[in-house]
């Protein structure tokens, strides 16, 4: 396997042959969203903001602060808040074909490779996730619409993507015949797109790569350590060039700045797609237009309605998401079995595209309702990975465990739909969940017992949210006057509206 061209949520791979009838870029001077539609429906949401852009493709000149020969991994400064991270198998070009590099990579020592305080050019793999710095590579790929160029590599190939015999061979003669003809150091592999590119095509975009290295090289030479030698292109721009084929009919953008930008970059790379982008001027926001913001939404939401009346609920971890399957209010037309059975079918294809749509990354376990027959398991298995085929993250799914659990992998380049739009609750700090009003006025009575015991005050004065202090003037009143005769103490209180339910305060007066 070789390295893939830039992994951002639009170009993480090569895309596949899939129906995109129409693809809808909102812009705001904040941020930049693009949302790609398939027979009227969302399958995909990429946000891109001014204050929080992503850096997937960007190439840095960075230093080696760190290398840890236990974990074969550097830590590597290159400039952001974190210091990003780099392993071993991510240091040079590899071919998985190949035992022998398979064996190298495996038992080569990374101090052999670097050494602290040596300044390495890397391309950032993954956005920094939570608390975890970017991921890095030090096999540099640069895409361009119909080819990735590997600066460092002599390797030669076609996408798998293109599976045809016959293309991939008549691709792989071209690709090498112009690469001998032009005189051009390194490696190429042919995208997707590239699959009925002509060779003017293929000869135009090698030498527009080769020309986007010089830069980089000669930034690297006068740029101070550590610094950004090559960033990746915008989002919109991004989309013009991945996922802009011959089956997406139009692509809209509501701004007219941003239309003319994308309309001059399609001209010079992709003159072809040119009549399928259009300006979208309507008054009534675009994605409002298509229903996409309440698509949003719903991804947001843990419970996920199936038309059956069944329904899943997705739970995202620091670990891993979890999903559970439930036959809700859908009780069948025939025995319980077969109301089973229809639930998990609808449930495997509703979860593959929320997948997509909420952009699931990492360790998926999904629990489906216990089945007893073995066809039914295999069709549910089968309906999933059928599914699974139109994403085009790269996903692995595991075969069902006796009590129904599947387990899915999907690449994560960067953070879910959850973890970009929403953030903990400040008042359950992430979990969810709050303790009752009745649990807060139990730990009320403790703390004021704890201070009792510690400090001579005359009185005290309690502050806490309005249904706390509701619940102890009236079911809990005896038990705070109990404790008023118990530690000869007065006890007053007070509402304070901007109090949640778990926020409380013992004052002492």
């Amino acid at each position: 396997m070789q390295p893939a061209p830039e992994t951002s949520p639009v170009m993480s791979q090569d895309q596949p042959h899939t129906m995109r009838e129409e693809i809808l870029i909102n812009v705001t001077p904040q941020e930049t969203r693009v949302a790609t539609l398939e027979n009227g429906m969302l399958q995909e949401i990429f946000v891109e903001r001014v204050k929080n852009k992503g850096i997937v493709g960007n190439i840095y000149v960075g230093k080696v602060v760190r290398v840890l020969p236990g974990m074969q991994a550097a830590f590597v400064e290159i400039g952001l808040e974190r210091t990003a991270f780099l392993h071993a198998r991510d240091l040079r070009q590899r071919n998985d074909e190949d035992p022998q590099l398979q064996q190298m990579d495996t038992e080569t020592c990374i101090s052999s490779l670097i050494t602290e305080g040596q300044d390495i050019v890397v391309q950032v793999v993954k956005d920094p996730l939570g608390t975890k710095g970017a991921r890095l590579s030090g096999q540099i790929s640069i895409p361009s619409r119909n080819l990735v160029y590997l600066p460092d590599s002599e390797y030669m190939g076609v996408s798998q993507r293109i599976q045809e015999a016959e293309t991939r061979e008549r691709l792989l003669e071209s690709l090498n015949r112009l690469k001998e003809e032009s005189g051009v150091i390194g490696g190429f592999i042919v995208r997707t797109a590239g699959e009925t590119a002509q060779d003017e095509e293929i000869q135009s975009d090698m030498h527009f790569l080769v020309r986007v290295w010089e830069k980089v090289r000669s930034r690297r030479k006068e740029n101070r350590v550590p610094s950004l030698l090559h960033a990746s292109l915008p989002l919109a721009m991004r989309t013009v060039r991945d996922l802009v084929w011959q089956k997406v009919k139009k692509i809209r953008i509501d701004s007219r700045e941003t239309f003319e930008l994308v309309s001059g970059f399609a001209l010079e790379l992709m003159p072809d797609a040119l009549e399928r982008i259009e300006h979208y001027p309507g008054g009534r926001p675009i994605f409002d237009l298509y229903d996409v913001e309440e698509e949003i939404q719903r991804a947001l939401q843990k419970r996920v309605p199936l038309k059956s009346g069944g329904y899943l609920i997705i739970d995202q971890t620091e670990a891993m998401t979890t999903v559970d399957v439930n036959t809700g209010s859908y009780v069948g037309v025939r025995n319980l079995e077969e109301t089973i059975f229809k639930t998990n079918l609808e449930a495997a294809a509703t979860l593959a595209h929320q997948m997509r749509v909420r952009n699931l990354g990492g360790i998926i376990i999904v629990d489906f309702i216990d089945m007893s027959v073995d066809d039914h398991k295999e069709q549910v298995m089968r309906t999933l990975e059928r599914e699974l085929t139109k994403d085009r993250t790269k996903t692995q799914v595991n075969n069902m465990s006796p009590l129904g659990l599947v387990e899915i992998t999907r690449k994560r380049t960067s953070e879910s739909l959850e973890r970009l739009l929403t953030e903990a609750c400040p008042a359950c700090d992430g979990r969810g969940i709050q303790k009752t009003a009745e649990t807060t006025c139990y730990e009320i009575f403790r703390e004021i017992l704890r201070e009792a015991r510690q400090f001579d005050a005359e009185k005290y004065l309690v502050v806490a949210s309005q249904v706390v202090i509701d619940l102890l003037q009236e079911e809990e009143s005896t038990g705070l006057a109990d404790l008023q005769e118990f530690i000869r103490k007065s006890i007053h209180l007070k509402a304070e509206p901007t109090f949640h339910q778990e926020q409380y305060e013992v004052v002492l007066m």
